[in-house]
């Protein structure tokens, strides 16, 4: 049996560009799917924080959180904004900056590490994004974080012990870690069977090719034994 190629991608559920990636990922995953000989693929999300330094709740929108921090003025950042926001609706993606909270996403991580645990990351991951950049819902509040924890069939007492307790805050620092030593510095990185690294939303046509590619390399030996 072939093993199934490893995808580990480093992201922050407040990082417009990953959600983007994310989206790009799996249309590009689900058109390899199609072929004949589809891969078989796993992936595990890790956490990074963009802005560990943002307070839960900050104090104007994400043009000024923009602003102050690439120090560019709120116009351009305003630009910015509706530049991604372009390209996530290429991807499917209804961003709405005009209602999205930004805060610090710490918890948010160590919940989807909780996630994780109990098999039901990837659901969480996409849950966590499409709630705080389409439903302008509070992703550094605690109950916030329950509900979509429930909302993505997670048991509701688990997840707010798990936030209560910070038991996965290790698992989030060991991510982070790990980023570190690839080098990675900004997201979403995605790392491929551990040896390939891809940085940035590619499209999903990128993300297939790469797959197919790494599926064949699997497959190799198999051939050669024959």
């Amino acid at each position: 049996m072939t093993d199934a190629i490893k995808i580990d991608v480093w992201s922050d559920i407040a990082c417009p560009w990953c959600y983007i990636g994310k989206r790009n990922l799996e249309n590009g995953l689900a058109a390899a799917a199609a072929d004949e000989d589809a891969p078989e693929v796993e992936v595990v999300f890790h956490s990074f924080e963009l802005s560990p330094d943002t307070p839960v709740d900050f104090d104007g929108g994400e043009a000024e959180y923009l602003a102050t921090h690439k120090g560019v003025s709120t116009e351009q950042a305003q630009q910015m904004l509706e530049r991604v926001t372009g390209v996530a609706a290429d991807a499917g993606l209804a961003y709405r900056f005009d209602l999205l909270k930004h805060t610090n996403t710490v918890k948010a991580h160590e919940l989807l590490h909780y996630a994780k645990e109990q098999g039901r990351q990837a659901v969480l991951a996409e849950r966590l994004m499409s709630a705080y950049f389409t439903e302008g819902r509070h992703l550094g509040e605690e109950d916030e974080l329950v509900s979509l924890a429930a909302d993505a069939g997670l048991d509701a007492d688990g997840a707010r012990e798990a936030l209560r307790s910070g038991r996965f805050l290790a698992a989030v620092r060991a991510d982070q870690a790990q980023a570190s030593a690839y080098g990675i510095n900004g997201v979403p990185f995605f790392v491929i069977d551990g040896k390939y690294g891809v940085s940035g939303a590619q499209p999903a046509d990128a993300f297939a090719q790469i797959v197919r590619q790494v599926w064949a390399e699997h497959r190799e030996p198999a051939d050669v034994d024959a």
